[in-house]
């Protein structure tokens, strides 16, 4: 085979870096696109946006954490966060209590409302996520999961 030919087929084979990463950016895309906007909350379960959505998935898998924690795990400004957390507790989403050691903290949870809520977007989730995954076998979909985490752990800062 020539070298010419050689190269070509190498770049057929091989994606780049930019490439794996745009096929990245195009799944999020289209997952985002099945997905109620922030505008569009009305069409949502329970009429939260994905930012709200994620505020409360973070709260449903860290039960009693602090706006400092969504803060940290979001990257998201204190104030962003301060007023994301102030509309889901006028919406009866969040409960606070304040933390039995320190009472300056604050304890957040999330309702009944809210977990009832969480409920339906997460059959929402394994719908798409089954979409998403058909025709891979179950070990084709582990080695895919090894796989994301492995990028995810590749891209996380050292924690110090």
């Amino acid at each position: 085979m020539s070298s010419i030919m050689t190269k070509q087929v190498d770049r057929v084979n091989h994606l780049s870096e930019a490439d794996v990463l745009e096929l990245m950016h195009s799944i999020m895309h289209l997952v985002r696109s099945r997905q109620p906007s922030d505008t569009d909350t009305a069409t949502s379960p329970g009429g939260v946006g994905p930012v709200e959505r994620k505020a409360l998935a973070f709260f449903a898998h860290h039960p009693g954490a602090t706006q400092s924690d969504l803060v940290l795990h979001s990257g998201r400004d204190k104030g962003q966060i301060a007023r994301l957390l102030a509309n889901l507790k006028e919406r009866d989403l969040l409960d606070s209590q304040p933390d039995a050691s320190d009472g300056r903290v604050t304890r957040l949870f999330l309702s009944d409302k809210a977990r009832a809520l969480y409920k339906e977007v997460q059959i929402e989730r394994r719908a798409l996520t089954a979409q998403a995954l058909n025709g891979l076998t179950p070990k084709q979909q582990l080695q895919l999961q090894n796989l994301l985490l492995h990028i995810v752990q590749n891209l996380t800062p050292a924690q110090e």
